[in-house]
């Protein structure tokens, strides 16, 4: 979503047409560091990727328990893949990612949970959206149709199935088996955009301006188009 709101806050021409997943982040923090609190980060290093959700959802964090992301820690750049090694050479004390990283730090003894990071008087657990063109929808509306039925279909076949669902993941991305069961309690699937969704978009747009990584925020009318989703509500 974060990066939709970015491009459309730029005026490039993307729409989001369906939701695509929701929560799947974590804030970690070494295990055997001490850390049992939000406030116990400062002083800290702490590691992200810029321009990410993640990224939001940490400054959020920090900003609610009066921690200055600037002044208080010290916000280290660490790739997704290397978070992990990272935190267990103690090259940095937490970070905050996406599953499945977050479980494995857990399963692999080096990493504890310190929170999950969704607030729903704002941002909320929204993660990830489905992206095309403006041009596309004007000039191939049943094409996008198709897409965004699809997904749909194939998001509900798998909330419905979660076996399918996981040993399917674990296949197609190499990922552990028995690490997708414990993530999937932090992994939501959607498609919907409701109004819940779009008032959640526009608070993390609203953040995104606040911490300085957006001039100015999008038209949420224009970024959002729900006609699609809302076709497949009743099938």
């Amino acid at each position: 979503m974060a990066l939709a709101i970015q491009a459309a806050s730029r005026g490039e021409p993307v729409v989001l047409v369906a939701a695509l997943c929701n929560k799947c982040s974590a804030l970690v923090v070494r295990k055997g560091s001490g850390l049992a609190s939000i406030q116990d980060l400062k002083g800290r290093r702490i590691g992200y990727v810029p321009g990410t959700m993640h990224e939001i959802l940490l400054r959020e964090t920090l900003a609610r328990v009066g921690l200055d992301p600037v002044k208080d820690v010290s916000l280290v750049r660490v790739d997704f893949f290397d978070m992990g090694t990272a935190l267990a050479k103690g090259d940095i004390d937490a970070f905050l990612s996406g599953e499945p990283l977050p479980t494995q730090a857990v399963l692999q003894g080096y990493g504890d949970i310190l929170a999950y990071p969704y607030f729903d008087d704002s941002v909320g657990p929204i993660n990830a959206g489905m992206i095309v063109r403006r041009d596309t929808i004007e000039k191939s509306p049943q094409k996008v149709e198709r897409l965004v039925a699809a997904h749909v279909r194939a998001t509900r076949t798998l909330q419905s199935d979660k076996t399918v669902w996981l040993s399917e993941a674990s296949k197609r991305f190499g990922v552990d088996l028995a690490v997708l069961e414990a993530a999937s309690k932090n992994m939501e699937l959607a498609w919907d955009m409701d109004d819940t969704f779009v008032r959640q978009l526009a608070a993390l747009g609203s953040r995104m301006k606040a911490l300085g990584m957006i001039e100015r925020e999008p038209d949420y009318n224009a970024l959002v188009d729900r006609r699609f989703v809302s076709k497949m509500g009743g099938e």
